[in-house]
């Protein structure tokens, strides 16, 4: 069996740091997941027989290089580096396994509604009597507190209800015109960073006063926070941003054109690549009309300069515009498949794709971390773990229990009805 603690090749950002990771879907694994990778030891909590709900969130399942089969890609992609333990948190034997457990951890994350902890002595009062410094991360949908606090929340749902999917899809009008939401489940993937940002936080005071914390994270607030500049030109005219489909509200041209045989990117923010693009372009006199010299001016006459872009763009390929451009210092690119993302000469030198190892020696495909630390890089990614894969090394490295106080534990439930056997 795999030695969760055993020392890393090279020295981690977080070592020493240990995780108990109550939670489950995105937001909460996704956080704890960038802590496993710059070196926390991350002890994840399941429920014994089904685990995650992301485990059963299939097709497609992810194969090892030894042909077995790891459970869903979703899984898969949360949840690297991980220990998996499965104990029934419902029952009196495993809440005690788990107040055990808080009490040698820095770092508690649950994701559970408002109060549902409270109902088995896991809340931050009476986890903080076993561990009066630890740092424990909520996240919910709203927070809590709040006329919504007891509601739950999805990504989908704080999509919607946060602003973002009122000025995401194609404008009013046009063909395919409603809200949409990003292809991702971007509200959980931004919650996860500021969870990590919080947790951080409340370490360093830790560190420097010996006191705990409790943090209140809710996608809601997340999402209302990440409208960015959206959401301050509203507050600076009181007029709700429109869908632009893939232009910008404050840059022209910044948006998606059709070359002869697919999709290009201008990206351009400032006036002196909009002048190098109209060099390249064989349109040099766009440069100094006064509708569109500036970018107030372009912003102010976008309906009449995207379709003399549109023409003179849809006339050549995309690897053309590419390179000339690229070549000119303008901002611009190719709209990627997946499949050609991962075909990408940068993502390939950026080590983007990655091979975790799971204990067995096997290998299975995986996304790295982005995080290029010079001197504590991230970890050597360790695949995600299977359902309770580590739950007697936990118990017995991590808690010091002796073989027939583990089979005491499960004889009393603390692994689920069904779960001495795997003990």
């Amino acid at each position: 069996m795999e030695d969760i603690n055993a020392a890393p090749a090279a020295p981690r950002a977080l070592d020493g740091l240990r995780i108990l990771d109550l939670s489950r879907i995105l937001a909460g694994p996704w956080a704890s997941q960038i802590l496993a990778d710059l070196g926390a030891e991350v002890i994840k909590v399941e429920r014994p027989g089904r685990g995650d709900d992301t485990r059963s969130w299939g097709q497609p399942d992810v194969e090892d290089s030894d042909g077995e089969n790891r459970g869903s890609a979703y899984f898969n992609s949360a949840n690297r580096g991980k220990a998996s333990v499965a104990i029934d948190i419902a029952s009196p034997a495993g809440q005690d396994v788990m107040r055990q457990l808080a009490a040698k951890c820095d770092v508690v994350i649950e994701n559970f509604k408002k109060g549902d902890l409270d109902r088995y002595g896991l809340d931050y009062g009476r986890l903080c009597e076993v561990k009066p410094d630890l740092i424990y991360c909520s996240i919910t949908g709203f927070g809590q507190t709040g006329p919504y606090s007891e509601r739950a929340g999805y990504d989908f749902l704080l999509q919607a209800m946060g602003g973002l999917m009122s000025i995401t899809g194609q404008p009013e009008g046009q063909p395919g015109a409603e809200p949409m939401k990003v292809g991702v489940a971007l509200t959980d993937v931004l919650t996860g960073l500021y969870a990590v940002i919080a947790i951080l936080a409340a370490l360093r005071h830790r560190d420097a006063t010996g006191e705990g914390q409790s943090i209140d994270l809710a996608l809601m607030d997340v999402q209302v926070a990440a409208l960015a500049n959206q959401a301050m030109n509203y507050l600076a005219t009181g007029r709700s941003p429109s869908r632009l489909g893939n232009a910008h509200p404050n840059i022209v041209p910044y948006q998606a054109f059709a070359a002869s045989d697919g999709h290009l990117i201008l990206a351009i923010g400032n006036d002196r690549q909009f002048k190098r693009f109209c060099e390249v372009a064989g349109r040099p006199e766009l440069a100094e009309n006064a509708r569109f010299k500036t970018n107030p001016d372009r912003v102010r006459n976008r309906a009449e300069l995207v379709p003399i872009l549109d023409a003179l763009i849809g006339g050549r390929s995309v690897r053309d515009w590419v390179e000339t451009l690229s070549a000119a210092s303008v901002p611009c690119g190719p709209v990627n498949t997946v499949e050609q993302v991962f075909a990408d000469p940068q993502v390939i030198a950026r080590g983007l794709r990655t091979e975790p190892v799971t204990s067995d020696g096997a290998r299975v495909p995986g996304v790295g971390s982005p995080l290029a630390l010079s001197k504590t890089p991230p970890s050597p990614p360790r695949a995600a773990p299977l359902l309770g894969e580590h739950t007697e090394s936990v118990l017995r490295d991590v808690l010091g229990l002796a073989p027939d106080a583990i089979a005491d534990f499960a004889k009393r439930g603390a692994f689920g009805a069904d779960q001495e056997k795997d003990t």
